[in-house]
Parts: structure tokens; C-alpha cells; sequence
């Protein structure tokens, strides 16, 4: 409960704050958890980031606004934070499908994105396996791709990408310089503000980089929360994802870290009932 009133204190402070720039350090500071924890909390619940979010909060309340054919355009761009006309035009135009100006017109269709509201559910009914782990910095050696979460553009591309590196043979070369034959999907470099981030097919290794694709990534000391998800693939990990965040995070004292995180895949069937793999979340004590 706790957690909950937190997060709700953050929703609160940011509705009553739509006309101002998005201080995210502000939000964090209200719901008791570092900016970087905040954003990770924000983004793995709503599936949005909270400058998506935001955004689409000030161009509803736009939207209202001009409906009732108060004020000008351009005092509604400046008043929810656009530097001009155009860069408001074009944000509104790709919610709504309209122009502001036709958002004036009677009986006009416009979109209104709803105040979110966390709820906590208290389950319990389902063991989650999980352990504390310290580890030494240690390198990985793969291939990236940078990705945003925007409009979930990474949802689709991260998929893409681990087919097209099994259809032209880049994740066997990259498998064959690991230490063993567990394979990572690592996500790191993430600028939540930016709502970018790089993510890797990889594998933790000692050797030197032999091939002008592939990059080595230093990984930091840490200590990691390391989850087993059991069952079939993507929707067993998808659902193990889902509870750190729902579940996990809110009943302890641990926040997420910044740096990487990332999936471990060892070798077997990953459609089987029993297929077993596992994520790894740096975490820090609150």
C-alpha cells in the first residue's frame, strides 16, 4: 500500500503540473525512489514512458481546450509547452488525426487519453523463484541495434532482429566466442528521458573481438535479482517481466540500479513446457 500511495503522489504532482516542463527528479523525489528506478517502475507498468505519457496527457488536455473555441492555437501550443505552431500542429495531428485549428469545428472526433491509476492486487497464489547475486564486471561480445519505446517501436523491432541474426548466421558466430552457451538479450545505454536505449545479442566472453560486426560491452560490478522464468516462449518471460514490477519491486526494499540489464537463454527448446531461462536486474537497496 505503501508503494501504491507513492506512485499516486508522483501521478498527482505531474496532473497538476501539465503547463510546466516535466521535472522528472521532482516526480521521482514523490514517489520515494530514484529518477532512474521511477522511470523503469513507469515504463514496465504502462508499457509507455513517462514523457509518452505526459505527452499525451497535455495533448488531450489541448484538445479539450480548443474544442470550445476559447483560445488561439498557438497560446494552447505554448501554454503545454511547444516552442511553436508547427511542432504542436504535428505532435496533434498524430493523436488526434486532426489539426488543432479543426478541433474547433462541431462534432469533430478527437481522442482523449485518460488519467492512468495504479491498482495493487495482492495475488499470491503463484511461487516466484528468485536469488541475490554479487558479480564482477565482466565483458559480453555480440551485435546492437539502438531502439526506442516510443509507440512500442522496440516490441517490434527486437523480435526482428533476433530473426534476422538466426536467418544470416550472426547468432552462431556470436555463440561460438561465449564462455558457455547461454546467449543474453541485453538492454543498456537506456536515456528513458530520450526513450531510447541499445539492445544486444550477446554472450559474456574473454575473447577479443574477431569480427568487425560485433562490439565487446563492459558490464559493471553489481548486484543482480536474477528471476527464473519457466515455461514456454516469449510469454513465460513476458509474464516474469510483469510480476518483477507488479509484484516483486513494490513488496521489497530494493530498487532497480542503473546500467544494463539483461535475459539469459541457455540452449535447449524455448517452446517446451519446461524450458527454463532466467533475468537479470541490477538492483540497489532504497
Amino acid at each position: 500500500m505503501e508503494w501504491l500511495n507513492r506512485m499516486m503522489s508522483a501521478l498527482d504532482m505531474m496532473e497538476a503540473k501539465m503547463e510546466e516542463p516535466l521535472d522528472i527528479s521532482e516526480l521521482a523525489k514523490a514517489a520515494c525512489s530514484s529518477p532512474y528506478h521511477f522511470q523503469r517502475m513507469f515504463f514496465m507498468l504502462t508499457g509507455m514512458t513517462v514523457a509518452e505519457y505526459f505527452r499525451k496527457r497535455r495533448l488531450t488536455l489541448a484538445a479539450q481546450e480548443l474544442a470550445l473555441s476559447g483560445p488561439k492555437v498557438i497560446d494552447v501550443a505554448m501554454k503545454y509547452g511547444y516552442e511553436s505552431p508547427e511542432s504542436f500542429s504535428k505532435a496533434f495531428r498524430k493523436l488526434h488525426g486532426i489539426s488543432p485549428s479543426e478541433a474547433r469545428n462541431s462534432g469533430v472526433q478527437l481522442k482523449a487519453f485518460p488519467r492512468i491509476s495504479f491498482h495493487l492486487s495482492l495475488k499470491g497464489d503463484k511461487e516466484m523463484d528468485y536469488r541475490i547475486v554479487q558479480k564482477e564486471a565482466f565483458n559480453v561480445i555480440g551485435k546492437s541495434i539502438q531502439t526506442s519505446t516510443k509507440e512500442g517501436e522496440n516490441s517490434t523491432e527486437i523480435p526482428k532482429f533476433w530473426q534476422a541474426s538466426h536467418a544470416d548466421g550472426t547468432v552462431g558466430r556470436i555463440a561460438a566466442l561465449g564462455k558457455t552457451q547461454d546467449m543474453l538479450g541485453l538492454c543498456y545505454d537506456m536515456q528513458l528521458d530520450g526513450e531510447v536505449f541499445n539492445y544486444a545479442i550477446a554472450v559474456e566472453t574473454d575473447a577479443a573481438v574477431s569480427d568487425n560486426c560485433f562490439e565487446v560491452i563492459p558490464i559493471p560490478a553489481a548486484t543482480w535479482a536474477v528471476f527464473t522464468s519457466t515455461g514456454p516462449m516469449p510469454g513465460a518471460i513476458q509474464e516474469i517481466w510483469g510480476r518483477i514490477y507488479q509484484e516483486w519491486f513494490p513488496a521489497t526494499g530494493y530498487e532497480q540500479a542503473e546500467g544494463p540489464d539483461f535475459e539469459l537463454y541457455p540452449p535447449g527448446d524455448t517452446m517446451s513446457e519446461d524450458y527454463s531461462c532466467e533475468v537479470w536486474i541490477p538492483i540497489t537497496k532504497r
